[in-house]
């Protein structure tokens, strides 16, 4: 895949929007100041605040703000901005031509007060189209139809074709978004415009550990010990005592995870399986729940009658147990009985 390079713009987006707005009067350019942060305070005035400072309605405000950016594409100063607002295009196709607002102005800039600004003439600028946020992606620009039509079915085929509890890894879902845009510019078929594209969508998401996934999966937004041990047993890949589950928890993820709270979080979530002492597997890897007895009699449901070495063998594959633990449950006669071939079966 192309690497991608840095994102610069050429102009300084405080001293255009300044110059822009000297052709307005006073007022108009008092609402567009507060109503997009453009002044000292970065907060956005909302149309009511601005109504009761003038006396006027809040739908008077929202006809000024209208006013003034029709007018401002009309003047002069908008003219002489011209290679501000082309250069700023530029800087919208490096980033993938469509892209999430937030990253968008985060890429062009660090603070709030020049993001504020670059919104603005995003807002003003004729080649740049707002798509508002919605159930399915974050609020975006774009400057290409054809292409934003593109991903926005790309990433609805991707989150379709996932299951609810998938945990793709990173590469993984970069090829399926990619086989998925074929048709699409080899300019744009690189690591770091897909996942920018991948932000875009409100249903995918990523987790701490990088791997993707559905959004409001537990496995991607984690809500709490029980979702952080998930991953910690997961990504361990065998089974591990409590006590290491809740270390990891903190190494890995940061959070302070008390050794009592993490195994009672175990024990009440079905996605885990204790399978000896202290030592928990996830369901997923095929482990049967319940205690050694439990596990003898789903061993003989499924296999019928079997001998006393081929039952210690099959536990053995689901529990960390010694092999006496096993013997011992199978001289139960309330449970299991001995027949005349020497096979054990269930009472």
């Amino acid at each position: 895949m192309a690497q991608t390079t840095s994102i610069k713009i050429e102009f300084k987006p405080k001293q255009v929007v300044k110059k822009l707005l000297t052709a307005l009067p006073p007022r108009a350019r008092d609402v567009l100041s507060a109503r997009y942060g453009l002044g000292t305070a970065t907060a956005k005035v909302t149309l009511e605040a601005i109504g009761k400072k003038y006396g006027i309605t809040r739908e008077r405000v929202r006809q000024i703000e209208e006013y003034a950016i029709q007018n401002l594409r009309k003047s002069e100063t908008y003219k002489k901005e011209k290679e501000s607002f082309l250069d700023l295009e530029k800087a919208v196709k490096s980033l993938g031509t469509i892209v999430a607002e937030d990253e968008l102005l985060r890429e062009l800039a660090k603070d709030k007060s020049t993001q504020n600004n670059i919104h603005f003439m995003l807002v003003l600028g004729e080649a740049f189209k707002k798509m508002k946020e919605n159930d399915e992606f974050s609020h975006r620009w774009h400057i290409d139809d054809e292409l934003s039509k593109k991903i926005h079915d790309a990433l609805r085929k991707v989150y379709n074709n996932l299951d609810d509890e998938d945990i793709i890894p990173e590469a993984e879902l970069i090829k399926s978004f990619l086989d998925h845009v074929k048709d699409v510019s080899e300019e744009y078929k690189n690591e770091e415009m897909i996942k920018r594209w991948l932000t875009i969508s409100k249903r995918i998401g990523k987790n701490p550990l990088g791997e993707w996934g559905k959004s409001d999966s537990p496995n991607i937004r984690l809500k709490g010990m029980r979702d952080y041990a998930f991953l910690v047993i997961r990504r361990h890949g065998s089974p591990i005592h409590f006590r290491e589950v809740a270390k990891a928890i903190g190494e890995i993820f940061g959070k302070k995870a008390h050794v009592a709270t993490t195994h009672n979080e175990l024990i009440k979530d079905k996605r885990f399986v204790l399978v000896g002492r202290g030592l928990y597997a996830l369901a997923e890897w095929g482990y049967l729940s319940g205690v050694v007895k439990d596990v003898i009699k789903k061993v003989l449901e499924k296999h019928g009658p079997l001998s006393k070495d081929d039952i210690v063998k099959k536990v053995m594959k689901e529990r960390y147990v010694k092999e006496n633990t096993i013997v011992v449950n199978l001289q139960n006669p309330k449970h299991f009985k001995k027949n005349k071939d020497g096979s054990y079966s269930i009472v």
